[in-house]
């Protein structure tokens, strides 16, 4: 991880082909494209490996959950449970649907704790997003008891996991809907876009609606199509689409460089006794983008993050003071600062965060260092890292 550390003739042959032709909207002037499709292409490959029946390529990660969600009806007053550690789309994309983002806590999966979304379920939830962060899983299967239970969607948030499985299923093909992004730091890369996954033909055709003004798509003429539903702006341009066609063939000798790097650093560093990792469910299997490791307490985990920066170590995280993470950063939200006036359903229904108890969360978050796993180190270079780690780690402990 990410992509762009392997950019090469594939990805500038597909871009050739879109620029040869000049056609770079994914929609109409069919007779100056030269039968070059990128998008369509890049979809049906996308949901064949990712072994689910329908796949709608958008313009961001962003965009593939606030599109998923719309695809599934969450709209205003309709709660979502999401978890403390995430990336801030995961709340935007709730918000912008004048929906109300519900946040709980985590376990040591770094995903959302089963038990906590339980309590936090209301009349009005609607839906809970597992987000999986750093290449691995929430507890699936437990969730979705819970939501078959209560009769929510299970809509997965795999923006950072592409190419981790549950259950022998590909992340974001186990919930009712998946989403990936396809951002420019990723496993692969479109430079911008993003997708949403599912097997519900109802969701497959309100997200194709969706993201693209209402149009129904039906026939070749795009200024004769009709509109069942409103919608908006969220399509991927031809050209992303090309870079993650390209892309998308590199995927699997990308995920096992992966795990080789990760697996190297792992057996160097479970030598340290005070050095614990992420648990993975029963059934998973990460996409190794990430080394997840626990400190015994917050004081030595911000020590030893010192030391690995001090140690020029790059690439490792200590997100519990990220600005973009974890909710310790986001004041904005915390604190509802909106450039425009919100819902009336997200003022009322909202949770105090300033005042809400995520100890629980806290007590893991505060004690966990995460490692980028870069693709392009060799051998010799990863050996060299993981050792350099544990004597960075170990100085201070």
């Amino acid at each position: 991880m990410p992509g762009f550390e392997i950019f090469g003739a594939e990805e500038r042959k597909q871009v050739n082909d879109v620029l040869e032709t000049g056609v770079l909207m994914r929609y109409g002037f069919d007779s100056m494209r030269n039968n070059h499709w990128k998008a369509k292409e890049f979809e049906i490959a996308f949901a064949k490996k990712m072994k689910a029946d329908h796949c709608q390529l958008v313009s961001s990660g962003t965009a593939a959950l606030t599109v998923a969600l719309a695809a599934a009806g969450i709209g205003a007053g309709d709660e979502v449970i999401m978890p403390t550690f995430t990336f801030v789309a995961s709340f935007e994309s709730i918000l912008a649907l004048g929906a109300v983002p519900i946040l709980v806590d985590i376990d040591d999966t770094l995903t959302l704790n089963p038990q906590a979304v339980e309590a936090a379920i209301t009349s009005k939830t609607k839906c809970v997003m597992p987000v999986h962060m750093c290449g691995s899983m929430a507890n699936l299967k437990a969730l979705k008891v819970i939501c078959d239970t209560h009769n929510l969607i299970l809509l997965e948030d795999a923006c950072q996991a592409i190419g981790g499985t549950y259950e022998g299923k590909p992340l974001g093909s186990y919930g009712d809907l998946g989403c990936f992004s396809f951002d420019y730091v990723k496993t692969i890369t479109c430079g911008e876009g993003g997708a949403v996954l599912t097997n519900n033909e109802k969701f497959a055709l309100h997200a194709d609606y969706y993201q693209d003004h209402g149009h129904d798509h039906v026939g070749s003429d795009r200024g004769a199509e009709s509109h069942p539903y409103m919608g908006y702006n969220f399509r991927i341009s031809e050209l992303n689409a090309a870079v993650g066609l390209a892309q998308l063939e590199k995927l699997d000798n990308i995920l096992q460089k992966q795990k080789e790097n990760y697996t190297i650093i792992r057996e160097v560093l479970q030598t340290i006794d005070e050095v614990t990792f992420r648990s993975v469910p029963e059934g998973g299997e990460e996409n190794y983008s990430f080394l997840s490791f626990y400190l015994p307490t917050a004081e030595l985990a911000q020590k030893v993050h010192k030391a690995l920066s001090n140690s020029g170590i790059d690439a490792c995280f200590y997100w519990f003071t990220n600005n973009w993470h974890y909710i310790n950063g986001w004041e904005h939200l915390r604190n509802l600062k909106s450039l425009s006036n919100l819902p009336a359903e997200v003022k009322s229904q909202m949770q105090d965060l300033n005042n809400t108890d995520f100890s629980k969360s806290d007590a893991i978050m505060s004690r966990t260092i995460s490692s980028l796993i870069k693709i392009g180190w060799d051998k010799k270079q990863v050996g060299q890292r993981a050792e350099a780690m544990k004597m960075a780690i170990t100085s201070v402990l």
